[in-house]
């Protein structure tokens, strides 16, 4: 006999509980478990306040940067506007992704829309890798055939850039504690607050010094800061896509957790992969020669997969056995 208790935690708890047709087995029963637990992450509200005023704030001031840098014939302003104008892309896309990883599953779509923030994810970094190209390919034009740089202009606005991402990162320091997707919000703010810093110090030396070379040097700086970042964040993506383990779950670790567990003799089939940038689900066969555990000890095994490994969905199936018969998948024959 299989049977299924699921567990659906929301803004209200309801519990449905189901029961799958028997099922014939020569020597095991098989007990599957699913807890499926609503992970919250801040206030919505506030953070929607949040992303609102940021993309505002980052909107006004790109185009305020853009067109000083134009006439500055600055292509480290420029660079910056251009980065500056991919956060504020970025904002919007996490923002949507974030409410519609909020709408409730259905029929068809029975993750609901999660995984939305994984593909604005990779739809951002890959304009970013885009818009890198681009930002390099000036700074090139300028090193080859350099031109007078108003460095006193380039430094107010740097200055002012500073101010607006510093604000921009202390709104959501709030919300970065719990959330991922905030918090790396917050950090590439508070990332653009720096390299507004670093614009600001090269206009100050290009004003005095008259090294008009070192702009757009500045603004290869910029870049290859840019490329760094987001490679690692196209990496991520991908894998998220691919239903990879997250880079921030240890599989062998949990598999070792769940082996330690009493009465589990062994572990198979484990499946870690991520339904959101924020949420991360398992599946796994936990084998009990001793018989079925009960459901307090899955509920204790779930709660602590939650708590301690961030796992915010996690499906267990119990099968009774010695753990000598084959029950992991293995991979089709060629």
């Amino acid at each position: 006999m299989s049977q299924h208790h699921d567990h659906h935690d929301h803004d209200h708890h309801d519990h449905d509980h189901s029961h799958a047709p028997a099922k014939a087995k020569a020597h095991s029963h098989d007990h599957g478990h699913d807890h499926s637990h609503g992970h919250h992450h801040g206030d919505p509200n506030t953070m929607g306040r949040a992303f609102a005023i940021a993309i505002v704030l980052n909107t006004v001031f790109v185009a305020i940067e853009f067109f000083y840098g134009f006439l500055a014939n600055s292509t480290a302003l420029m660079a910056d506007a251009g980065h500056n104008l991919s956060d504020v892309l970025g904002l919007m896309l996490a923002w949507g992704a974030a409410i519609l990883a909020r709408r409730t599953p259905n029929g068809r779509y029975t993750y609901g829309l999660r995984s939305t923030s994984m593909l604005a994810a990779l739809f951002n970094s890959m304009l970013l890798m885009a818009a890198c190209g681009g930002i390099a390919w000036e700074a090139v034009q300028q090193l080859v055939h350099p031109e007078p740089v108003a460095g006193l202009t380039v430094s107010v606005v740097a200055g002012v850039g500073i101010l607006v991402n510093g604000f921009s990162a202390w709104l959501f320091m709030s919300g970065s504690k719990d959330d991922i997707n905030i918090r790396g919000a917050y950090l590439h703010m508070a990332a653009d607050a720096a390299i507004s810093l670093g614009v600001l110090v090269a206009g100050v030396i290009v004003r005095y010094s008259g090294w008009n070379w070192l702009d757009p040097l500045v603004s290869m700086a910029i870049v290859a800061f840019i490329a760094y970042s987001t490679w690692s964040l196209l990496k991520q993506a991908m894998r998220m896509m691919l239903a990879a383990v997250p880079d921030n779950v240890d599989r062998a670790e949990i598999e070792a957790f769940l082996r330690s567990q009493p009465e589990v003799s062994e572990v198979c089939d484990v499946h870690i992969w991520a339904m959101s940038t924020t949420e991360t689900a398992l599946t796994a066969q936990l084998v009990t020669p001793a018989g079925y555990p009960g459901d307090g000890a899955i509920d204790a095994i779930s709660r602590q997969l939650r708590e301690e490994f961030s796992i915010q969905h996690s499906t267990l199936q119990i099968r009774l056995g010695t753990g000598s018969q084959e029950c992991c998948l293995q991979p089709a024959p060629h």
